[in-house]
This record gives structure tokens, C-alpha cells and sequence, in this order.
């Protein structure tokens, strides 16, 4: 038995110590993963192709994603999550620079569908395996503060860095130079991976049930079994489906000449969403000690959420291109996205004793916010103008506040 001090050596803040470089490695592989999220609807139209193609584009990633998302932990209990999360790294290098290589530079549509389409395998290969990863090294009582460690280093790279860095070297290196960049980004956050959780060891307390013989369809048939894990997968779908949809509708109504932002502009407002969503993380999982965690999500998440897809249109729309503005908008945004957090301790408190099962459509739900997000979008932007499209997305999150209404659990 170990005591406490050598406890409180191996685990800081709930973090695994032994995880560290792991933590690292997620931020960086994440700049480099999300570096194009900012810019690239933006560039496909100014090459030639239409909304509803770029759409598309992110439509087909975002499919990818969802499937590669749900099988991401059965594989990882398969052949080691570290395995899986080089498998991830050396595909998703693969396939962004046949992306850069087949796709962009010929500018060959049906390239550009395959090519990004098969990196939105890569990533959540890589990122959800050291989820797992993190689950078997990690004793239960840590496991919340390995869990926000988590979050705060994936969206300190996709969110922050990925989305402030391309305004500082699109000027420069332009679309494409900065396609290329996240190259080394994704590569190097690999190599950390490689060697800086070499040595990782698991610990057998930490597992929480019995491993089932049948992970596959234990991951589904628990929908049918516990109706309310299949109201908070609704819930956590529709957690991101702004954050996924804005990103292509916004840069385009952002930076037309009817409102007059510039590229970078758009750029520092959507990175600060990130920053802000980073420290309310840390602040909603404070209040939740405080209030039910459905409460939260339900006013705080998903009413906040609405409001702030409508500001998001209106504020620019009624006073122009007025960055401090809508810099206060975007906190908004960013404060209510962070409020979700709690939806991940629901999920686990819905289903104690099929943790596996219940976290598994928990990553489900969260891949699905992106092909959904993508998908509604192209349907949305197709069928309305802007202001029909966020007025749209306000009402799906308070479809979502309905649900988690519901999502009481003993805590």
C-alpha cells in the first residue's frame, strides 16, 4: 500500500504525474489538428466551390469523427492505447498531406471529400485513446481532475492556439503554408506521446466494472435499457453543435463586406471563445459542487447557449465590425459552451455499473455534435439566410434544455 505522500507524488491536482507528457502531447497534437477549423470554409469558397459543397466537406469529416470516436476505446482496450494513438498520429500525417498534396493544391473536390474524410478517422483515434489511457492509470477518487486536465489541454490547443495562430501566419505563409504547419504540430505532438508515456504504468484498482464480453453492443443496446443515458447523449450532441457550426457559418458572415471584419479578426474573436471556455470549465465544475449538475446544464448551457447563437448575428449586425463587441459575445459563448461540463459526470452517474457502455455514448454523442453540426449547417444555410440559421440553432438548444430537465441524478 502506498502512503499518502507518495500519493500525493504520483497524482497532482487529481493529475497523473506519469501522464504529464501525455497532456502535453494532446495540446499540441490538437493545434496542429484544429488549425484549419477557422479558415477552412472560408478558403474553399474563395477557391470556387459552393456553401453547400463546403459544407459537405465538413459533413463527411464529421461522420468520420463520430465512428471513429465510439470505436476509439473498444480498440484501445484491444491492442493498448498506446498503439492506437501512434496508429492515429502516422494516418492522420498520411492523409493531411495527401489533403494538402491531391486536394488543395489541385483544388480537386473529390479529393478534398476523401482526403479530410479519412483524417477525421485519425484524430479522435489518438485523442480518445489516451481517455482510456488516462481511465487506467488513474484511481477513481483522481479520475475528475485527470478528466479536466484533459479537457483543458485539448482545448487549450484546438481552441486557443488553433484558432489564434492561423491569424499570425496566414498573412505570412497564406492557406496553405499554414496547412503544412500543422504537419509539424501533429507530429511532434506524436513523438511526445511516443516517448513521454513510455513508461506508464496501469493500476488494476482503478477498474470500475468487469470487462464485458460483449463491448459492442453493450455500447448500444444501454440506449434501450436506460432511456435517460439516451436524453443525455442528446444533450451532449447538441453541447457542441454551435461550436461546430459557427465555424464555418461565421467567417463567411463575419468577414463579408456587409459587416467588414477582417480574416484575423474573426480569428482572435473565436480564439478568445476558447480562452474564456477554458477558465469556465474550471468554474462550472466549482458551481456544480454547488447546484444539480442538470441544473447547469440545462440554464447555464443550453438557455445560455441560445442566447448567445442570437447575439452572435445581431450584435454585428446592428453595430458592424466592432471587435470589443463582439469580444463580449463570444465570452458569452464560450461561458455557456463551458457550462455542459457536468454532462460527463451525468453519464457515469446514470449508469455506475456499466461505466464502459455509458462513456461510450458519451464519446458517441460528442462525434455525432460535429457531422450533426456540420450537417445542419449546409441544410440551414441552404434553406435560410444567416439569421434563420442561428435562430435555428437557439432552438435546438432549448430542445436541449427540455431534455436535460429530465437528467436529475443522485450525485
Amino acid at each position: 500500500m502506498k502512503n499518502n505522500n507518495e500519493v500525493h507524488k504520483a497524482f497532482l491536482l487529481g493529475i497523473s504525474r506519469q501522464l504529464m507528457w501525455g497532456y502535453v502531447a494532446i495540446a499540441i497534437f490538437m493545434i496542429g489538428s484544429g488549425l484549419e477549423q477557422a479558415f477552412l470554409s472560408k478558403q474553399l469558397i474563395e477557391m470556387g466551390f459552393l456553401v453547400n459543397q463546403a459544407a459537405f466537406i465538413f459533413t463527411i469529416y464529421g461522420v468520420a469523427v463520430a465512428i471513429a470516436a465510439w470505436l476509439s476505446a473498444i480498440l484501445a482496450e484491444l491492442f493498448g492505447a498506446k498503439k492506437i494513438m501512434v496508429f492515429g498520429t502516422i494516418t492522420w500525417l498520411v492523409f493531411q498531406i495527401g489533403f494538402i498534396l491531391f486536394g488543395i493544391i489541385p483544388e480537386n473536390y473529390l479529393m478534398i471529400v476523401l482526403m479530410y474524410g479519412l483524417r477525421g478517422f485519425s484524430f479522435p483515434l489518438f485523442v480518445y485513446a489516451f481517455i482510456s489511457l488516462i481511465t487506467q492509470t488513474t484511481p477513481m477518487k483522481q479520475l475528475p481532475g485527470a478528466m479536466g486536465g484533459f479537457w483543458f489541454a485539448y482545448s487549450l490547443g484546438l481552441g486557443v492556439f488553433g484558432s489564434y495562430l492561423p491569424s499570425v501566419t496566414i498573412p505570412k505563409v497564406g492557406y496553405i503554408g499554414t496547412l503544412w504547419l500543422a504537419v509539424l504540430f501533429v507530429g511532434l505532438g506524436g513523438l511526445i506521446s511516443v516517448f513521454g508515456l513510455k513508461n506508464v504504468r496501469t493500476f488494476d484498482h482503478c477498474q470500475i466494472e468487469e470487462e464485458s464480453k460483449e463491448p459492442f453492443k453493450d455500447s448500444i443496446t444501454i440506449l434501450f435499457r436506460k432511456p435517460k443515458i439516451f436524453l443525455a447523449a442528446i444533450v451532449k450532441m447538441i453541447n457542441q453543435l454551435a461550436a461546430n457550426g459557427y465555424v464555418i457559418a461565421m467567417p463567411l458572415f463575419l468577414t463579408s463586406h456587409k459587416i467588414g471584419f477582417t480574416m484575423s479578426e474573426w480569428l482572435q474573436i473565436w480564439g478568445l471563445m476558447y480562452l474564456v471556455n477554458i477558465a469556465f470549465n474550471l468554474i462550472w465544475g466549482m458551481v456544480a459542487n454547488h447546484l444539480p449538475w442538470h441544473r447547469v446544464v440545462e440554464w447555464f448551457g443550453c438557455v445560455g447557449m441560445a442566447l448567445a447563437c442570437v447575439l452572435f448575428y445581431y450584435v454585428p449586425y446592428l453595430y458592424g465590425p466592432n471587435v470589443i463587441a463582439m469580444f463580449g459575445v463570444a465570452a458569452l459563448f464560450g461561458a455557456a459552451l463551458a457550462a455542459f461540463t457536468p454532462i460527463s459526470a451525468i453519464f457515469v452517474a446514470l449508469a455506475p455499473e456499466e461505466t464502459g457502455a455509458a462513456m461510450s455514448i458519451h464519446n458517441l454523442a460528442g462525434g455525432l455534435s460535429q457531422f450533426v453540426g456540420y450537417g445542419v449547417t449546409g441544410v440551414l444555410l441552404s434553406l435560410f439566410d444567416t439569421a434563420g440559421f442561428v435562430w435555428s440553432m437557439a432552438g435546438i438548444y432549448l430542445i436541449g434544455a427540455i431534455c436535460a430537465h429530465f437528467l436529475a441524478v443522485r450525485e
